[in-house]
């Protein structure tokens, strides 16, 4: 692994990063390329299988809307309603995958790949829209019970449970890899809970009557879908403002630089996510010894990737009295 000194002055973090993404890669072409095409076959699988649930769910949401306007039920409105967003999403979804990966630009030195957070943004925000919405709808509901046809009411909620599992299946896999197919798969499971909780209400209804039965599992499958996509939009967002990472602690981080033999300070470190599953860090790392500093470069790159996974590493290294004629005004 070939070792890379960066220096640029103090207070630049953003250019530094984006300046040098491309040399930083070439330069660990072997463990980068390696890395890249796990990254890329991971968002082909992604593309294959949200096209598919794509297909099967514009399909069904069709059958569940006629359904619940026959059946006159809330929940099979509000789950077909759901499964609308989950079309428009992923298609969103699919579109941030194929425009994630254009080249890169002078101007755009990291390419388009936080479209994919972008696309895990809106699917989330979506989501939280359409909870707030099948809430209104059924408190009304509440307040005046409306009649509903039970048996038609369960059999378009089976038909539905069974895509949304089909559908669930197929981006489970995927959904731990890519924030953007995560929120697509939030969007399917959501509506796989609407359906349980449509056939849930439907057997109330045929069994006992109680009408009250469809708002309220409504407003029970919003709640879920509520808590899960309020996470979805705040990892978004988070990775959006160059947060570290939840799984890392950056304190931690610097002790691990810091023990390494020769380095004598690290300051100014930032780690933080460029896009799902891609980690990045950078820092100013003060060495005693200037002789020691191809090997102190090979140890920071290997602990970053052994323990932290981190494969974008770019160090500034100083010399310790450089450090000190400069001062740690930027530290």
């Amino acid at each position: 692994m070939s070792p890379h000194v960066h220096e640029h002055g103090h207070g630049h973090e953003h250019g530094h990063e984006h300046g040098h993404e491309h040399g930083h890669e070439h330069g660990h072409g072997h463990e980068h390329g390696h890395a890249h095409d796990h990254s890329h076959d991971l968002r082909e699988l992604g593309r294959r299988r949200l096209s598919i649930v794509l297909a099967i769910t514009a399909a069904f949401m069709v059958v569940e809307l006629i359904g619940g306007i026959l059946a006159n039920s809330l929940a099979l409105i509000a789950d077909a309603a759901h499964m609308l967003s989950d079309v428009a999403s992923l298609a969103l979804a699919i579109f941030a995958l194929w425009f994630s990966r254009r080249p890169a630009t002078p101007r755009k030195s990291f390419g388009y790949l936080r479209i994919e957070i972008l696309a895990a943004l809106i699917n989330g925000a979506t989501l939280i829209a359409l909870s707030l919405l099948i809430y209104w709808q059924a408190w009304t509901r509440l307040r005046a019970p409306q009649e509903v046809e039970g048996g038609l009411m369960l059999a378009v909620a089976a038909g539905g449970l069974i895509v949304n599992i089909i559908g669930a299946l197929l981006l489970h896999g995927a959904s731990g890899h890519s924030l953007n197919v995560r929120g697509a798969y939030l969007h399917v499971l959501g509506d796989l809970l609407g359906s349980v909780g449509a056939i849930a209400a439907a057997f109330v209804i045929l069994f006992t009557g109680w009408m009250p039965a469809d708002p309220i599992i409504s407003a029970v499958v919003a709640t879920l879908i509520l808590y899960s996509s309020f996470r979805l939009v705040r990892e978004s967002v988070d990775v959006l403002l160059e947060a570290t990472p939840a799984h890392i602690d950056l304190t931690e981080v610097q002790r691990s630089i810091e023990s390494i033999p020769g380095v004598e300070r690290v300051y100014d470190l930032h780690v933080w996510t460029l896009t799902s599953g891609y980690v990045a860090m950078s820092g100013h790392v003060v060495i005693t010894d200037a002789a020691t500093q191809r090997a102190v470069l090979d140890a920071i790159h290997q602990r970053m990737h052994d323990d932290y996974d981190i494969n974008h590493v770019t160090v500034q290294i100083e010399p310790v009295a450089l450090y000190r004629i400069e001062g740690t005004s930027s530290g």
